[in-house]
């Protein structure tokens, strides 16, 4: 896992780093420079024209030792540095190695005549700034933002806090290369108009004593929760997973989770449906057993199953019956995952909410967050309520957008990387309860349940995107082999069979 770290955490990792390597801040600043001239060349190899508008803090050290890197790499380059007559050490040291160069200028601010140019990069101010800007550096901040060019942050963006609410003018980055470590800003929604598409870059510090209460979740976190079938495996080691969903016209609901629950690996798959959706189920799921429902049309009575896990919610309705019917099953203290309708009538009859079993996982979108916690007036606030929520309910609280945050009880919250904006169609969040609740049925605790599942949801949808404009929720479920695959899901070879 990825550290997410607060800006006094970060300058300390540096301070580490420097110490156990035996290296300087300036070489730091050096290995950054190289680091996004690199991406820089890949990323936008036909680019000639290049513009960086610097401070005199570290930040515009670091733009200093990008645009050394470019121009050595034989780019067109202009350098403008904001006059200040605060400088920093390393600053200085940078500007020494520029300074006799005709590429670099101070000036008072910035003007648009300043800014025509094909790439405009971003080194005025990083990540320890706390207070808006003011003067030259908001009217430079406004005029780069007017530019008619592909805007780079180096770091962040200048004017954007790293973890607390921001003001003011600030630097609108189309991308933004941060370094080591992402910044918790740039996983929530409200900063995307500034941090852009965000991309780390490695400098190599030491990361060995970073404990913090934000991680982002990567690749190998999954292959080491995901347990690999072995050879005498059998359908009874993977849970019996039990699915309360659907009523009168939403059907679909029911269907979409359950298909999703089959697709991701569990043992066995019961689905209790309104009466009149059982032959929806028998045709669309002949892998699945069938629990109906005494009334036609709504949820009235959980008929008790030997079940590992349960998800509930997705088309369920909010009719009286259901929700008397819900509140008698979360009496049983089974481990669920709770979406959709379930969590709306868990937000109307909050006593019901310490019914819910330690252990479970709940998925709120947005809305059904504030339902369940109340409005926020920022994103920092949001994930305080959100920590909150978790360690009320002794449970995993997912709360799904770009960057899905996952907070466990115990304090801690986990971002997620896969995902794309073609997921935003009807029927994706009730494939992710049927992935949760396969996963927590297979045996998974509730957060590397949480984990896995939304991983898989959203890794899904990047491969159904591939090659298409456009998708629908049964693509996600179409791509899941294939996305459990590629983590070696399935059973292990043995070298039995020769070539």
């Amino acid at each position: 896992m990825l550290p997410i770290l607060s800006p006094a955490e970060t300058r300390k990792l540096e301070e580490i780093t420097a110490e156990k390597q035996g290296i300087t801040s300036f070489d730091l600043m050096r290995r950054a420079g190289k680091a996004f001239a690199k991406q820089v060349i890949r990323q936008f190899p036909h680019n000639k024209k290049i513009t960086i508008v610097c401070g005199t803090g570290n930040n515009g050290g670091d733009g200093l030792c990008i645009a050394k890197n470019l121009l050595e790499a034989g780019k067109k380059v202009s350098v403008w540095v904001i006059d200040s007559e605060k400088k920093s050490e390393n600053f200085l040291k940078a500007w020494r190695k520029l300074e006799h160069s005709k590429k670099i200028a101070a000036v008072k601010t910035i003007s648009p005549k300043m800014l025509e140019t094909e790439l405009l990069i971003d080194a005025i101010f990083g990540y320890g700034l706390s207070r808006p800007l003011s003067g030259a550096y908001a009217e430079s901040a406004a005029a780069m933002n007017e530019a008619k060019a592909v805007r780079l942050a180096a770091d962040i963006p200048s004017g954007l806090f790293a973890d607390k609410p921001s003001e003011g003018v600030i630097f609108k980055a189309h991308f933004t290369y941060t370094f080591e470590l992402p910044k918790l800003a740039m996983l929530l929604p409200e900063n995307y108009p500034y941090a852009g598409e965000w991309k780390v870059l490695n400098i190599n510090l030491s990361r060995d004593e970073t404990a913090t209460s934000h991680y982002y979740i990567e690749k190998s976190d999954i292959q080491k929760i995901l347990r690999t079938r072995a050879k005498f495996d059998h359908k009874g080691m993977f849970g019996h997973a039990y699915i309360i969903a659907g009523s009168k016209g939403k059907m679909g609901a029911a269907v979409l989770s359950a298909r999703a629950a089959l697709a991701s690996g569990t043992g066995l798959l019961t689905v209790h449906i309104p009466s009149s959706g059982a032959a929806v189920i028998h045709a669309s799921l002949p892998e699945a057993m069938v629990s109906a429902d005494a009334h036609p049309d709504y949820f009235t009575k959980h008929l008790a199953q030997n079940f590992s896990a349960c998800g509930v919610g997705p088309g369920l309705g909010m009719n009286e019956a259901t929700v008397q019917a819900l509140g008698l099953f979360l009496k049983e203290k089974k481990p669920c995952v709770l979406d959709a309708d379930a969590l709306n009538i868990l937000a109307e009859n909050p006593s019901m909410q310490k019914l819910i079993s330690p252990g479970s996982i709940l998925t709120p979108h947005l809305k059904e967050f504030e339902r369940l916690a109340g409005v926020c007036s920022n994103p920092y606030e949001r994930l305080e309520k959100l920590s909150a929520l978790a360690n009320k309910l002794t449970s995993v609280v997912v709360l799904k957008g770009a960057h899905t945050a996952i907070a466990s009880p115990e304090g801690k919250i986990f971002f997620n990387p896969t995902g794309n904006p073609g997921m935003a169609t009807a029927g994706a969040g009730d494939v992710l309860t049927g992935l949760l609740t396969s996963f927590l049925a297979q045996g998974y605790s509730a957060l590397n349940a949480a984990i896995l599942g939304v991983y898989f949801h959203g890794f899904a949808g990047d491969l159904a995107i591939l090659n298409k404009g456009t998708i629908i929720s049964s693509d996600l479920i179409s791509c899941l082999p294939k996305a459990l695959g590629r983590m070696n899901f399935a059973w292990k070879e043995t070298g039995n069979v020769s070539e």
